[in-house]
């Protein structure tokens, strides 16, 4: 059996002398906020990127959809490696505590960033340089994986009954903050430079920034899984890392269902941010900054969306909150290639309307069903349940999406809206009848 570090778990004794430490939602929020806006942030910077700037830096020697469709190939990398950056980083959390896991993850985070923002392209180092991308998305996905810290968790858990769904809300909106950043600095560089000077050197500032901005957030998430109180009261709910094949073996099932459950709204996820960038492009006439200046709109009702998912949990219940919005995106998902495949006003409709279903699902599309865990499996259940959910409804959204509808209409956009929204409804069915059934 391997030592553990002495922060890493809590004897009882330590329970019974800590275990009431007055540990306040709001306090746990912030970091919650905090930390879920600086990876998200991270997160749309590469994958803005991947629509407006990598085909032309990484992959010069083929037409621009081609090199858009290799870009979203590479983007889809770090979904892939998510998993595997949770296990390993439950590994360190069990040897060296939750703190040395999170130093290590942001760090490696940080570092793959910045290797990004100097990597030279295609036209110095060719071949090289598309490998060492990779190499570098991977390392960020192992990352974000690993920087799992449980405080979503906590949260919910330490939230009042009848306001979880308000609280459960709060680590969703980094989303919106992080997309809202990351497209205008985007925005701004795409309007102020020359395109030559974008492409050389450009594009590399927002890199830059999410590195500075991953130190700032790696302080703020430190001060608070390294306190206390903090320790004490994970080790009273038991949100402490279980190994992996103990929790397929017993909750298999449940990882499952909790990943399908989140699925329209995953699928919504990037087809209203990254895939219409590529759309526009490609074979739109309309300004690209003036198109990231509408999904700037476009990301703040979002964040009203997510706010107001909060009360509508809590007074109709979050499981009846995301089946209702799985609907309203299935209904979306029938006029979405319409309004897309018109110019100017529809493809703001398109965008907005979008926007506001994405926020209102994705506010609760985290942990509705993470209860079936039980305490002992949650910390980690929750971990790869969501890793498992953006595999499965958001790595390949923007790939597949722009594939499909180059080759064979904008209806495939609507198609694939819809097979999320589908995966929802049945994955909540499966989960009320298997509860009807215990």
């Amino acid at each position: 059996m391997s030592a553990q570090h002495p922060d890493a778990t809590l004897s009882k004794h330590d329970h019974g002398t800590k275990a009431h430490a007055d540990v306040a939602p709001g306090e746990i929020a912030v970091g919650v906020v905090v930390g879920r806006a600086s990876e998200y942030f991270d997160f749309f910077v590469y994958g803005i990127a991947s629509a407006l700037v990598f085909p032309a830096v990484f992959f010069p020697f083929v037409d621009r959809l081609q090199g858009t469709l290799y870009a979203f190939a590479i983007f889809s990398l770090a979904f892939l490696a998510r998993p595997l950056g949770t296990v390993l980083g439950m590994w360190l959390q069990q040897r060296w505590g939750r703190g040395t896991k999170l130093t290590v993850a942001l760090f490696l985070l940080g570092t793959a960033t910045a290797g990004i923002a100097f990597l030279p392209g295609y036209g110095t180092l060719g071949a090289t340089a598309i490998v060492l991308l990779a190499v570098l998305r991977v390392l960020q996905g192992v990352a974000l994986g690993g920087s799992w810290d449980g405080l979503p968790s906590l949260l919910a858990l330490n939230a009042p009954k009848e306001r979880r769904g308000w609280y459960a809300m709060l680590g969703q909106l980094g989303a919106p903050v992080g997309f809202i950043v990351a497209a205008g600095v985007f925005a701004f560089l795409y309007a102020s430079l020359p395109e030559e000077e974008l492409l050389q050197w450009g594009w590399r500032y927002p890199f830059f920034v999410a590195f500075a901005i991953n130190v700032v957030a790696l302080f703020a998430r430190l001060r608070l899984v390294v306190a206390e109180e903090y320790q004490s009261k994970m080790g009273e709910l038991e949100l402490e890392p279980t190994p992996v094949g103990e929790l397929f073996r017993a909750k298999g099932q449940h990882v499952v269902i909790g990943a399908f459950a989140a699925l329209a709204s995953y699928a919504l996820f990037h087809i209203v941010t990254i895939f219409p960038l590529s759309w526009i492009l490609l074979y739109s006439e309309q300004s690209v900054p003036a198109f990231l200046v509408i999904q700037i709109v476009g990301a703040g009702l979002a964040a009203g969306g997510i706010v107001a998912s909060g009360y509508i949990a809590d007074r109709v219940g979050r499981a009846r909150t995301l089946g209702g919005l799985a609907v309203a995106i299935a209904m979306f998902s029938g006029f979405a290639p319409t309004l897309l495949g018109s110019e100017g006003p529809g493809q703001a409709v398109f965008v907005l309307l979008g926007f506001v279903l994405l926020g209102l699902s994705y506010g609760q599309a985290a942990g509705t069903v993470t209860a079936n865990f039980g305490s002992r499996y949650r910390y980690t259940g929750a971990a790869l349940t969501s890793d498992l959910a953006w595999l499965i409804g958001a790595a390949f959204a923007p790939l597949v999406a722009l594939g499909l509808c180059a080759h064979f209409g904008l209806a495939w956009v609507g198609a694939y809206l819809l097979s999320g929204a589908v995966g929802t409804l049945a994955a909540l069915g499966v989960n009320r009848a298997l509860r009807f059934r215990s």
